[in-house]
């Protein structure tokens, strides 16, 4: 299922939910590549992305389609309450480099809540969020919950949002 919303003036945001098994497979490849691309190269974080969890979650895909090109600019996954923690989560929330700043970002998250709560009603939601974007999830009602801990070379904070 898609919907779309407007990202400026000439390009469109289509978002793509699907299942493991009904991503194409040039879907996944551009999933993959993004996080990659972020996670991996940019973070300089030498990791296994492909973690195994993929076939348990729903993916978000963030297609912006303009001047012609389709392009992958932002990925979430999200997984139902026992899946990875006790709470439904959402985690591998990225946006491309290039459109950083411009709210798509926000975007990502605020769709990847709409899933959550659509498919999951009335439960907490929880994330493993990189300590530097702690105030960015706090907007979106996430308080810390626990230690801080270091995942890979990377400071990290649980945050619950409450049901």
């Amino acid at each position: 299922m898609s919907h779309s919303s407007g990202v400026g003036e000439s390009s469109r945001i289509e978002w793509q939910w699907a299942a493991f098994s009904e991503l194409a497979p040039i879907e996944l490849y551009e999933a993959m590549a993004l996080r990659q691309r972020v996670f991996v190269v940019e973070q300089d974080c030498v990791y296994q992305d492909a973690d195994g969890r993929d076939s348990a979650a729903w993916h978000l895909l963030g297609w912006a389609t303009g001047s012609g090109k389709t392009t992958l600019f932002g990925y979430a996954r999200v997984f139902e309450a026992g899946a990875r923690y006790a709470e439904m989560s959402i985690g591998r929330i990225v946006s491309a480099p290039e459109v950083r700043g411009s709210g798509v970002g926000r975007a990502i998250v605020r769709e990847a809540m709409r899933k959550c709560t659509e498919l999951w009603p009335k439960q907490p939601i929880r994330i493993a969020a990189q300590r530097r974007l702690e105030q960015f999830y706090e907007a979106f009602g996430f308080a810390a919950a626990g230690d801080p801990y270091d995942e890979d070379g990377i400071d990290h904070i649980d945050m619950v949002k409450p049901a």
